[in-house]
């Protein structure tokens, strides 16, 4: 704590204004003295000697000439052994530590250490006494969970330096010196296993940043097959109230291939809020067989919290997903809604008074969408090894209207678009992504051709279906209303997925590839049918029973058995393949 005080001259919501003497820098953080406790605050904006800060509780009973308190340090991160498992505000304040000093009902000004500093945790040194360090580069290991902790030389540190003196294996807390490191200059440092990084600075301690290429199965069929998502890449759900947001975000977080996950509820109702934090401990991971909060973090402001903390939820999370990256991890954070953490910018920029942009969002809106999603990345580390964050953001549009402002902000930069539709989700067709909407930049699972060739038969299905609204099915030719068939069944059998049915929800990359094959089979075939309700049923049946097969263990005795019916259904159907069909099965163009 410095000795720098100022004095507040207004009070504007959690905008306070305040008087100062001295210096003072931008993000800085301060607290406010108010009826014995104090209020942290973040200063955003210095005029002269005035400095405006955006306060992180109630400002309720804040009056002019309060005084006010500047600590010369930004709003950071505490990091080290002990993070995974917890739940966290936005300021890094374990909520359980916080219900048992307050009880249920949180008081402000009430805050704490965001790793315990009591317990103690089974060092090993893996730097000897004359090594060369530098920033973002381990000296030692802590097992946490399932993985080795590595403890770092500090983001913050510049230059190399030489290791003076390391402890012996043994236990030890995360604020006791477990080494010292010395500079060019001489002068000592000592180090813990924990140490603070400012959340709104990058962590950018990697050797070379990689192109995201490497796919991240989610085993969601229509996300993995049709609009994929890579390891370091970044992806926006947008979608209405109650069609499936939160459903498709714990599938995600139970099936994907990554290491960690980290959720930031950041603005979310309170209601939906309480029901992650209710099922995630309930959630078993399929990796593990234990519960999938060992190796979840997560990061809880709901929108009766003040509009800043929102805000620091968002770069709070993302700052622990770089950590655990600077590991070698695949991290995936997901942050929900990141409307909500618009909303707070567009409430915090109408008290500035600045100039509105579009529907009254800041000017910089895009930029700061931007700024938060290239925080993603797929990266290699000094020692070789790689690791990710990958960043999938949910966004809650107004009636479902993609053309407001965040959603065209967010998807100028990310790089796949899973839009989830009213239509899908009142029909109960689930997860309700709009394969005509959606798309992605990214390689899928599957062949792209075979993809692609599935992906017209759905826009034709909907085209043919349009036109039936208007001339109805009499008016449609058997051709078409074959088609209009493919692409009902292709939707029922693949495109919805059931996730809570532990083999229906998990389907891997090698399921989808056969699967796939399969379709296209069914799909590129003519068959000899004279009626529509030939066709129909035709199609009904095999609807029907590629379900059945859907529910079935990979590979099974049930497996095979299944798939010989559909074979069997497919030859009374007399299907012949198609010259495209036939090509694309065979790998050719």
């Amino acid at each position: 704590m410095t000795e720098n005080k100022g004095r507040v001259v207004s009070v504007n919501g959690n905008l306070v204004s305040v008087q100062f003497e001295g210096n003072v820098s931008m993000n800085e953080i301060c607290f406010v003295k108010v009826e014995g406790t104090k209020l942290k605050s973040e200063v955003i904006r210095i005029r002269g000697d005035i400095a405006q800060i955006q306060v992180y509780e109630m400002t309720g009973g804040i009056k002019c000439g309060d005084e006010v308190e500047f600590t010369g340090e930004m709003l950071s991160a505490m990091l080290g052994p002990g993070l995974l498992g917890q739940v966290y505000d936005g300021l890094q304040n374990p909520l359980h530590i916080l219900a048992e000093k307050a009880g249920w009902f949180l008081e402000r000004g009430i805050y704490a250490d965001g790793l315990d500093v009591e317990k103690k945790w089974e060092f090993t040194p893996t730097a000897k006494v004359g090594d060369t360090l530098r920033a973002g580069e381990s000296f030692g290991t802590v097992p946490e969970g399932f993985f080795t902790h590595k403890i770092f030389v500090p983001f913050t540190f510049l230059g190399s330096y030489t290791l003076k003196s390391i402890a012996e294996k043994g236990e030890y807390t995360v604020t006791e010196t477990i080494a010292v490191v010395t500079d060019d200059r001489g002068r000592e440092y000592p180090l813990s296993m924990s140490f603070r990084w400012p959340v709104k600075r990058a962590v950018k301690c990697y050797s070379e940043r990689l192109a995201p290429v490497e796919t991240m199965e989610t085993k969601v069929r229509l996300i993995d097959s049709f609009f994929p998502v890579a390891k370091g890449g970044t992806y926006c759900t947008p979608g209405p109230f109650g069609a499936g947001k939160t459903v498709l975000q714990h599938t995600t977080s139970k099936y994907a291939d990554v290491d960690i996950v980290i959720i930031a509820a950041c603005g979310e109702r309170a209601g939906e809020v309480v029901e992650t934090l209710t099922e995630f401990p309930e959630l078993t991971d399929p990796k593990t067989g234990r519960s999938l909060m060992e190796r979840t973090i997560i990061i809880c402001n709901t929108s009766s919290m003040p509009v800043a903390s929102r805000e620091a939820s968002v770069y709070t999370s993302v700052t622990l997903a770089e950590y655990y990256r600077q590991m070698g991890l695949h991290v995936l954070l997901l942050a929900d809604s990141t409307s909500r953490w618009a909303q707070a910018l567009r409430e915090m920029s109408g008290r500035l008074e600045e100039i509105p942009g579009e529907e009254a969002f800041p000017a910089y809106l895009e930029s700061y969408i931007a700024a938060f999603y290239e925080r993603a990345g797929y990266v290699r580390l000094p020692d070789g090894s790689t690791g990710s964050v990958t960043i999938g953001g949910t966004v809650s549009p107004a009636g479902g209207n993609f053309e407001e402002p965040v959603t065209q902000a967010t998807l100028k930069v990310v790089g796949a678009f899973h839009g989830l539709s009213r239509e899908r989700s009142d029909a109960r067709k689930y997860p309700a992504i709009d394969p005509l909407i959606s798309w992605s930049k990214y390689k899928t699972v599957t062949d792209p051709k075979k993809a692609a060739y599935c992906k017209n038969i759905l826009l034709f299905g909907d085209e043919i279906g349009s036109m039936m609204k208007v001339v109805g099915e009499e008016g449609t030719s058997i051709f078409d209303y074959t088609v209009y068939l493919k692409a009902e069944m292709l939707d029922a059998v693949y495109l919805q997925q059931n996730s809570f049915d532990l083999i229906e929800a998990n389907c891997t990359k090698e399921r989808q590839r056969y699967v796939t094959d399969k379709l296209i089979t069914i799909l590129g075939s003519e068959y000899a049918l004279d009626s529509k309700d030939d066709a129909r049923s035709f199609f009904n049946r095999m609807r029907a029973k590629i379900i059945d097969w859907n529910y079935a263990e990979f590979q099974s005795d049930a497996f095979k058995k299944i798939e010989q019916e559909i074979d069997a259904i497919y030859k009374e159907g007399q299907g012949k393949l198609t010259g495209e069909a036939e090509l694309l099965l065979k790998g050719g163009e």
